[in-house]
């Protein structure tokens, strides 16, 4: 039973630069209570496999995320495999902009503590009770109202090349350092709408549930973030 890749990796460089296949990259992440990550990992992993799915996917107890390269003419079946996991059913597939979709050439699935580093203590609140999510046109028009507050979740190097008008942009490298400091920040305003955002919306995904966590009620996220956004 194949569960892990066996080809050199300079040979399937090779193969991949030569291919005339037209495949589609594509993110997506989902917070979900795994009890066996090692079985799920090797269903996934199975399943991928038989599609031609390459790409970079973690699975932790707290749920998966995932970047991967797909054949085009096969991402209706893609969806079906997702479908056929019961807590992936109708999750959001981010599609990268320009992109060949040859940014992968082997499927790897790695079993880790956290899918997304944030220095938190999972036990202590549950993942799943996240924000509520909001398209563009619904981001638009809480960001113009006075009694919101915009909260840009992504590194100050990101939020350099742009970000959201009125957006607090904290001056940190990683998430981890974002969390409580924008808490601090935040602690007199636990009554007004908390509207964040980051690049594909894992990020928001865990600060929204950790903000309900401490106590914030009206906590909104961009669905799919920026990059879903753009589309």
């Amino acid at each position: 039973m194949k569960l892990h890749n066996r080809v050199n990796g300079e040979e399937l460089k090779r193969r991949m630069k030569e291919s005339s296949e037209e495949r589609t990259t594509i993110s997506f992440y989902k917070y979900h209570n795994i009890r066996n990550t090692r079985l799920f990992r090797d269903h996934f992993y199975l399943l991928l496999d038989k599609l031609g799915v390459l790409g970079r996917i973690y699975v932790a107890s707290e749920g998966v995320n995932g970047q991967i390269s797909a054949p085009t003419p096969r991402l209706k079946e893609l969806r079906e495999a997702f479908d056929s996991i019961s807590f992936f059913q109708g999750i959001r597939f981010n599609y990268a902009v320009e992109d060949d979709g040859k940014s992968f050439f082997k499927l790897t699935i790695k079993v880790r503590d956290k899918i997304l580093a944030d220095g938190l203590n999972d036990a202590s609140f549950d993942v799943t009770k996240k924000g509520f999510h909001v398209n563009a046109l619904g981001f638009n028009e809480l960001a113009e109202d006075p009694d919101t507050i915009i909260i840009d979740m992504r590194n100050h190097y990101e939020t350099e090349v742009g970000h959201f008008k009125n957006a607090i942009t904290p001056d940190v490298e990683t998430f981890r350092e974002s969390l409580p400091i924008i808490e601090r920040m935040l602690e007199e305003n636990k009554d007004k709408k908390l509207l964040m955002y980051c690049t594909g919306g894992i990020r928001c995904e865990k600060a929204s549930a950790y903000f309900r966590h401490r106590g914030f009620q009206n906590v909104f996220q961009l669905n799919g973030g920026i990059i879903e956004y753009a589309h």
